[in-house]
C-alpha cells in the first residue's frame, strides 16, 4: 500500500489500559480554480476521489508535453481497464496546474487538452491565481522536499506526479518522465482503490 506522507501530528489515548497511538496526517488544503471549460471548480468538488497531480504549463518546450502524454497514457489505460474488465475507474481524477497562468488562460488550456486528447470529465487543466497554485505546489504538495532538483519558488518546473488518496493525503512522488514509475504509479491507484473499497465493506458490516 502506498505510504503516508507528513504527519501533522500524533494523538495518544488509553482504552483498557493500553495506549493507543493514532496518526492525524497532513490533509492538502481546498484550492478553487478554473478548469479549461472556464468552470470554476474545487478539490472538495472531488469528494470521494483519488487524485494524480502534475505542474506544467502549454508553453514549456521541453518535459511538458511528455509529462502530459504520459498521464494521458494513464487515463486512457484506465479507460481500457474500465471497458475490459467492468470496474469502477471513475474514482480517479487527474488534475494538472499550470505555473504560467499569465499565458495559461482557460482558451488557452482547452486548445492544449484538446491537442492531447484530453478527456474533460475526469482530467482538469487548472488556472487562476498564481500565488495560489505556488502555495499549494510548495506547502501542500510539498514539492520542494521531494524534487531531486529543487523546485524554485519563483517557477515552479518539476517532473513529480503526485498521488493524493480520497482525504487529500499525499501516497506517492512519482517520476513522470520514467515509465517504471509511472508503472508504480498506475499500482498506486489500484492499491487505493482496494483500500477505498475494504472501507466501503467495513461500514457495510457497522451497519
Amino acid at each position: 500500500m502506498p505510504p503516508r506522507y507528513y504527519p501533522d501530528s500524533v494523538i495518544s489515548k488509553v482504552e483498557g489500559g493500553k495506549e493507543i497511538t493514532d496518526t492525524i496526517w497532513h490533509k492538502a488544503a481546498d484550492v478553487k480554480l478554473v478548469n479549461q471549460l472556464g468552470d470554476s471548480v474545487s478539490l472538495s468538488d472531488l469528494k470521494g476521489k483519488v487524485i494524480v497531480a502534475d505542474f506544467f504549463f502549454t508553453h514549456c518546450p521541453s518535459i511538458c508535453p511528455t509529462l502530459t502524454k504520459n498521464m494521458k497514457k494513464l487515463q486512457s489505460s484506465l479507460k481500457l481497464k474500465d471497458d475490459t474488465k467492468m470496474i469502477d475507474t471513475t474514482f480517479v481524477q487527474f488534475v494538472s496546474f499550470t505555473v504560467d497562468p499569465q499565458r495559461d488562460s482557460a482558451e488557452q488550456l482547452k486548445r492544449y487538452a484538446d491537442r492531447f486528447g484530453v478527456n474533460h470529465d475526469v482530467w482538469w487543466m487548472l488556472t487562476g491565481n498564481k500565488k495560489t497554485i505556488y502555495d499549494f505546489a510548495l506547502n501542500e504538495l510539498k514539492l520542494g522536499l521531494q524534487d531531486g532538483e529543487g523546485v524554485d519558488s519563483n517557477f515552479i518546473h518539476s517532473q513529480k506526479m503526485v498521488l493524493l488518496d480520497k482525504d487529500r493525503v499525499v501516497r506517492g512522488y512519482y517520476d513522470g518522465l520514467d515509465s517504471a514509475s509511472m508503472e508504480k504509479l498506475a499500482e498506486g491507484i489500484v492499491f487505493l482503490m482496494l483500500e477505498k473499497d475494504k472501507k466501503k465493506k467495513r461500514n457495510l458490516f457497522r451497519k
